[in-house]
């Protein structure tokens, strides 16, 4: 048997160092793309606003808390929490949804002056739990005995042991797919080798553990953090429930389909000696494996970061072509890499093939991910300043240095091939252990006569036997090592085997970063949730409201004025104003005056003239407040002819 390694040359189009050119060309691309992207878009959901805001201190004690997010969460009874002062719940327990991703859940009533806090533990859209907390105060804000758990949601044991899971998962789908691609594609006739079978099989068990795992800790991972919840069915019902249960339940009955593909492509086709009885089962096998590695794909992409925001449906068919692309490269690595090291007699076709091959899953990874990066960050700002864009760019570094590695692998294999004719050192190894194998078919094996009769002749017989089988365990090992020490004493194929290692050594760094960009909130959401959060801090909560003592210095000349400016933002107002004596009953003075001062702008005073409505209370409608800042309100108050005060104070409008 001949085997060869592929012969470099100019033409080839399968060569390690297109691929690399192509695939930095392309990889600029996608920077490109992310550059130009403007459009929104929405993945892993993050607080955008709430009300009462953040911090906030109100006159008197709203009749719900409700929040907004950057898209639409899972929200359950109990999912939101505000808690008094004492640390006591004073919330209904009952979540509503408002609309437009904002969520509501009702106050008793009768609270107290003081600072509240509101915790809330949701499940973004792309199923990862978010949580977090924030506080207002009514009347006054005041010191508060509650105390809340530093670990997020998501994180401590459990977290780990998700995210570990996770990460086999990945890694299992990548080489049950890529190994069982690389079996059908690139060399066939790795069916029957041992260790590539083990390699399939150990990848489905991977894959088919981490999924279970994942399903148990799936309460866990979203809610209490206890690993105990693990086992509680009621919860594992809940789950069952959701989009991510439904994903995961479904890639298991998939994988039992693919447990059926391994057998038979281990199995009866393996065995096939008929060319084309194996051929239409070939072709049988590569359309159902497709099939059953699109749905495996696909239930990642119905459930996590391609399924929300714009384009869902372009995303997810993209993003099982991206996995896809990635499997057939990193799973055939690996397939590679253990024949190399397990397989001496790969064929030099097999390399070839599956140069091909990676050649174009690295076009079509840039391509998708061309397409991701314009969804999941969209500028440069949110590429170099956020974990996601961070991450990105590692991932993108690591792509290019595997993408090098394996032009360095390339070069190896033509050299192996340029040897003495041709013929590889590992394919001479071959020819001499096919022939030894022949020459000990040919050789005729002498019978033994003997005299003795009986037992004794069977004992001797079973004797002969014993030694014969021994005689030839001892050819074989010594065939198989004098094969290894002829392939290891070739320096080009030591160096193929080196970098083949290292470019399976990046690709498991590789797997890891994308696996925690996964879970990540994406640069976009991230940049959108900061801009949400300091335009909500610069606005006020709710309509204007100011309260000022005065003191006219006359008799019966002390109260007090209130303000309140509806709805308290740059453009047209309401403005209301109420004035009270020091016992709380409405005040009936003759005149009140209001003025607004922008300093910061050098505009106004802006005056106006408020109506009386009744007694004590004055109005005035269409009061313009032409940009945002920090006015000055100036209100002059009349108590008699000659009884006056004006009084000032700073408030933020717009």
């Amino acid at each position: 048997m001949r085997t060869t390694a592929p012969r470099p040359g100019p033409a080839s189009l399968t060569g390690y160092g297109r691929l690399l050119l192509v695939a930095v060309a392309l990889i600029g691309a996608v920077l490109g793309s992310v550059l130009a992207a403007a459009a929104p878009a929405d993945a892993h959901a993050a607080l955008t606003g709430s009300d009462p805001k953040q911090g906030a201190v109100v006159d008197k004690a709203p009749a719900q808390v409700s929040l907004s997010f950057s898209e639409k969460v899972a929200m359950s009874d109990g999912s939101v929490r505000v808690l008094d002062p004492a640390g006591k719940r004073v919330d209904t327990g009952k979540t509503s949804d408002l609309g437009s991703n904002a969520y509501g859940v009702k106050l008793k009533p009768g609270l107290p002056d003081g600072t509240f806090t509101v915790a809330y533990q949701v499940v973004s859209a792309d199923s990862h739990p978010i949580s977090g907390a924030f506080t207002f105060s009514i009347g006054a804000p005041s010191d508060t005995k509650v105390s809340l758990s530093d670990q997020e949601v998501g994180g401590g044991l459990v977290g780990a042991l998700y995210g570990f899971a996770r990460y086999v998962s990945y890694a299992g789908f990548t080489i049950v797919v890529g190994g069982a691609a690389f079996v059908l594609g690139c060399w066939q006739r790795g069916a029957g080798v041992r260790p590539l079978q083990r390699l399939v099989v150990g990848g489905w068990l991977s894959l088919t553990g981490a999924t279970l795992v994942m399903l148990l800790l799936r309460a866990p991972y979203t809610g209490s953090g206890k690993l105990g919840d693990a086992f509680d069915l009621a919860k594992l019902g809940d789950v069952l429930q959701t989009k991510t249960g439904a994903a995961l339940v479904s890639r298991l009955l998939l994988l039992a389909a693919a447990a059926l593909f391994i057998a038979v492509l281990f199995g009866a086709y393996e065995r096939r000696e008929d060319a084309k009885e194996k051929r239409d089962l070939a072709f049988g096998l590569a359309i159902g494996g497709s099939v059953v590695a699109i749905g495996i794909a696909a239930t990642w992409a119905l459930a996590e970061h391609a399924s929300t925001g714009i384009q869902a449906g372009i995303a997810m068919p993209v993003d099982v072509l991206h996995l896809l692309a990635v499997a057939a490269w990193l799973g055939g690595l690996a397939a590679l890499l253990l024949c190399l090291y397990r397989a001496p007699m790969i064929d030099a076709g097999a390399v070839r093939r599956f140069s091909r091959v990676a050649f174009a899953s690295v076009v079509t990874l840039a391509a998708t991910g061309l397409y991701q990066s314009w969804r999941q960050v969209g500028s440069w700002t949110a590429l170099v300043e956020t974990r996601y864009g961070q991450l990105l760019l590692v991932k993108i570094g690591l792509v290019v240095v595997l993408v090098g590695v394996a032009s360095v692998s390339r070069r190896w294999t033509g050299r192996i091939a340029g040897e003495a004719g041709g013929m590889a050192p590992e394919a001479a190894a071959a020819a001499v252990v096919e022939q030894r194998t022949s020459t000990k078919k040919k050789k005729p094996v002498a019978v033994a006569h003997s005299s003795k009769t009986g037992v004794s002749a069977e004992v001797e017989a079973t004797a002969h036997d014993k030694r014969a089988a021994q005689l030839a365990r001892q050819q074989a090992a010594m065939d198989s090592a004098r094969e290894k020490r002829i392939r290891d004493a070739d320096p080009h194929r030591s160096g193929l085997r080196r970098s083949v290692f290292a470019e399976a050594g990046v690709a498991v760094v590789l797997l890891a970063v994308t696996t925690i960009l996964t879970s990540t909130e994406p640069g976009r959401t991230e940049e959108e949730a900061k801009n949400a959060s300091s335009t909500s801090a610069q606005q006020p909560a709710g309509p204007v409201k100011i309260k000022i003592p005065f003191d006219t210095g006359g008799q019966d000349g002390k109260g007090a004025v209130r303000l309140e400016l509806t709805p308290g933002r740059t453009g047209s107002n309401d403005l209301h104003v109420f004035a009270n004596r020091p016992n709380g009953s409405a005040f009936d003075i003759p005149e009140v005056k209001v003025s607004f001062t922008l300093k910061s702008k050098d505009l106004g005073p802006l005056p106006v003239a408020p109506d009386r409505i009744a007694t004590g209370h004055w109005s005035a409608s269409g009061v313009q407040i032409p940009m945002a800042g920090k006015w000055q309100v100036k209100v002059t108050v009349r108590t008699s002819d000659i009884d006056q005060v004006t009084l000032d104070k700073n408030v933020q409008i717009g």
